[in-house]
């Protein structure tokens, strides 16, 4: 029964408010020491992927999915990756289509589904034959997709890949978009949708006969835009059909090495379907963790060596598997 009760995560005095977590890093947090070494590698179907590596010359290295609308240089990323290479662990932060700096080359995107592009990533790695040890970690979106990857590769997952750990995950994207939509994250929704009318634009000039945002002013929430723009672009019907076959949920059962999901409780962006509790309940290889604080890709700390709650607890789980 792996629910890990208590959580080990308290807030600092006077920061427990989810919004003032979700936010305050974003804001304040700057992370120094982390060094870059870029690598693009092409993708099956003609596109490119870029990596950027920081390595601390191990046999282990964890692969980094940020999450929507991120990139490599978050601060949670780069907090996650200069904590990995603390600790004995090379660290491939990869950047979805289009999240690295420029335009991808082909007409889609990435989405929450994009398990093909982690594929890739793993495969690279693999074929590198320089790791005895894949650790995955991903954030928000790069929960979702982190999860489904591991769900659909069931038992045939590489023997190269030990653990999992993911950080406030919306793996149900039908309920977690309505809830990210509601007037009280009016503020963040209006946020993303302003960074991702940027991409459009980006690929409008690359794709002037299928892109256009004539009317992009009336998309208000995520189910306008998955209508307009992911699903057509990716093969789905529709947002809801999207959302459908793009959740991890479903996959969590299938799950066949150790993995931590940590959601916390006051997440703004994730509703009562996000913690699958009835999962780790009966999945041995499922742990959830559900601090009372956190906000969306908080757990904020303060200490000498600058490490987040986060970054420790994933180390945690990385070395001890709970």
């Amino acid at each position: 029964m792996p629910l890990i009760q208590p959580s080990t995560y308290h807030p600092p005095p006077l920061m427990s408010n989810g919004h003032f977590q979700s936010v305050f890093p974003t804001l304040a947090r700057r992370i120094n020491g982390v060094q870059y070494v870029r690598e693009r590698i092409d993708t099956p179907d003609g596109d490119f992927l870029d990596l950027d590596w920081s390595r601390a010359g191990s046999r282990k290295v964890a692969i980094v999915s940020h999450g929507l609308e991120g990139h490599s240089r978050r601060h949670y990323v780069l907090g996650m990756v200069r904590a990995l290479n603390a600790h004995g662990w090379d660290a491939c932060a990869w950047n979805f289509r289009g999240c690295s700096g420029e335009p991808n080359r082909t007409l889609k995107f990435y989405h929450s589904g994009a398990t093909y592009d982690l594929e890739t990533v793993v495969k690279h790695i693999r074929n590198l034959k320089s790791y005895t040890e894949i650790a995955l970690i991903g954030f928000s979106l790069g929960g979702n997709l982190t999860l489904k990857y591991l769900g659909e590769q069931r038992s045939a997952i590489p023997n190269q890949i030990s653990h999992a750990v993911t950080f406030s995950v919306p793996l149900d994207l039908s309920s977690s978009s309505r809830k990210i939509g509601h007037w009280t994250n009016r503020p963040y929704m209006i946020r993303f949708l302003r960074s991702l009318h940027q991409k459009i634009r980006e690929k409008m000039v690359l794709f002037p006969h299928e892109l256009s945002d004539a009317d992009y002013g009336s998309i208000k929430n995520f189910k306008d835009f998955d209508d307009q723009y992911t699903a057509p672009l990716h093969g789905f019907k529709n947002a809801e059909d999207y959302w459908e076959k793009c959740s991890a949920k479903p996959d969590l059962r299938e799950i066949s090495i150790p993995t931590l999901i940590v959601n916390a409780q006051d997440d703004p962006f994730l509703p009562e379907p996000c913690y699958p509790v009835e999962a780790a309940q009966t999945n041995p290889n499922l742990f959830l963790e559900m601090p009372f604080a956190g906000g969306h890709v908080g757990f904020m700390s303060f200490n000498d060596d600058g490490e987040y709650w986060s970054e420790r607890r994933a180390l945690a789980f990385l070395e001890i598997g709970s």
